[in-house]
This record gives C-alpha cells, sequence and structure tokens, in this order.
C-alpha cells in the first residue's frame, strides 16, 4: 500500500520542493496551498510527470472549517494520511520594529504559523490514531520551523515568536503520541532561496560574501526536502521531538 503525504503551503518553495521529493519516494501526496490550482497548475504538472499522484486542497490552515476539510478531502482521495508536513508560513507583511509592530500584524503570523500548526496536527492526529498501522510506525509528523525560532530579529519579531511556538509544538506532541507509534520532528531552514527571502537576497548574498554561514551558499528546497524524505522514512524510529539545523552551519558559535 502507498502511503500519503499532506503537505502544506505545497504549491511553490520550500512546501513544493518537498511535495517533490515524496512523491520521488513514493508516497501519494495532497497538496495544500491558498491560491487556486489554476495558478499552480505548472508545479502540478511537475508532479504527474514525475509519476505522483496527487490531490490538490485548496485551503487557509488558519481557518478552523478549512483545516477539517483537508483532512476530510485528503482521506477522501487516498483513504488515510501517513505524514503530515507543517511547511505552510508567512513572514510580517511589513517588516517593522519591534516598538512598532502592530497588534493586527502579530494576531496573522502566529493564526497561520502558530495556531493552524496547533490544530491541524491536532486533526491530523486523530485520523491517524484511526488508521491501521502501515510499517514500523503510525504515522510521522514533521514541523518546518526556522533558525527564527531561537534567532532573534527584531525587524519580524512576531515570526520569531511564531517558530519559537512550532519549536513547542514540536516537543508537546512527540511527548503526547509517542506511546501511539506517531513521530513528531522539527527542521530549521536558515536562508533559503524562495519567495519569502527574495526581497532580502542583496542582504543575505553581502552576509554568505562575508563568512557569516559555514557552507557559503543559499539554501534550497531541495536541502530542506532531503531532510524531510530521511524523517519520512524508517531511518529514525527511535528518535522523536528533536530538530535539525539545515541552515549551512548557521548555528554553529564561532570566534
Amino acid at each position: 500500500m502507498k502511503k500519503v503525504a499532506l503537505v502544506t503551503g505545497a504549491s511553490r518553495g520550500i512546501g513544493f520542493g518537498i511535495a517533490r521529493r515524496l512523491g520521488q519516494d513514493g508516497f501519494r501526496v495532497a497538496v495544500v496551498a491558498t491560491g487556486d490550482q489554476e495558478k499552480n497548475q505548472a508545479n502540478l504538472d511537475i508532479l504527474t510527470a514525475d509519476g505522483t499522484e496527487w490531490v490538490y486542497i485548496k485551503a487557509n490552515i488558519a481557518d478552523h472549517d478549512d483545516r477539517l476539510r483537508i483532512v476530510k478531502e485528503t482521506v477522501e482521495a487516498f483513504g488515510r494520511i501517513d505524514v503530515l508536513v507543517n511547511n505552510a508560513g508567512v513572514a510580517p507583511k511589513l517588516r517593522a520594529d519591534l516598538l512598532e509592530m502592530s497588534e493586527e500584524s502579530f494576531d496573522r503570523v502566529i493564526g497561520i504559523n502558530t495556531k493552524g500548526n496547533m490544530f491541524l496536527t491536532q486533526a491530523v492526529a486523530r485520523q491517524m490514531l484511526k488508521q491501521e498501522v502501515v510499517g514500523k510506525k503510525r504515522g510521522t509528523i514533521i514541523n518546518i520551523s526556522s533558525c527564527s525560532a531561537e534567532v532573534s530579529s527584531t525587524s519580524r519579531g512576531e515570526y520569531c515568536v511564531s517558530k519559537a511556538g512550532v519549536s513547542m509544538l514540536t516537543t508537546l506532541y512527540a511527548d503526547r503520541l509517542a506511546g501511539d507509534g506517531i513521530l513528531v520532528h522539527e527542521i530549521r531552514p536558515g536562508v533559503i532561496a524562495t519567495d519569502m527571502t527574495s526581497v532580502v537576497t542583496a542582504k543575505y548574498d553581502k552576509l554568505i560574501e562575508d563568512g557569516l554561514f559555514p557552507i557559503a551558499r543559499w539554501g534550497y528546497p531541495e536541502d530542506i526536502a532531503g531532510a524531510v524524505s530521511a524523517f519520512a522514512d524508517d531511518h529514525f524510529l527511535y528518535t522523536t521531538g528533536n530538530y535539525i539545523d539545515v541552515d549551512g552551519g548557521f548555528h554553529i558559535k564561532r570566534l
């Protein structure tokens, strides 16, 4: 039986890289995104060309009814959910000093990045608990967090707080679900070439040139997808609640 992966924010960037890799690994993939399918058809055609079975679900993880519908439509299409990748996330629309951050921006970023993650994971975990176990574990949940979970950026504090929250969700769900055979992991990307970072390309180009990152290049969605692939497989059956930095060594403290 082919396993099923549900990937949020999967129409482009890191999410699409993950969806494509999991499809290549043999998963059927539920592609969740906020845009119309037609807008993202070019990438979906790539999945088809790879031989991946996919279903597209237009939904907003910040919305209660949409979260339940994501689970419902995935199960209707494929019968089960074996892997959840919580990738969907947003940055502040405006980078503002911590003393100028608006409550509206805070609520928006937390609502998607943290609350959406919390309650979609809850809904998917409930579904996983109903299913027959296929393979060596009941399920896998992978949170795409960020180096910003612990690195301060005072011009986008709401983003840092939201990702720190995702890290605690990793710990909480890992603790709660380990006894049920559902393993929970976290990946903390560094500077990855995506639409989100395109507005600060010059800044990061300079930081890379100046040697801030031991591996002196931009990260790519494929770098994150490789880590997801390893967690989704059976390589880490005695590990849960941990994270891995995929950041070019940025987390290393150096003199």
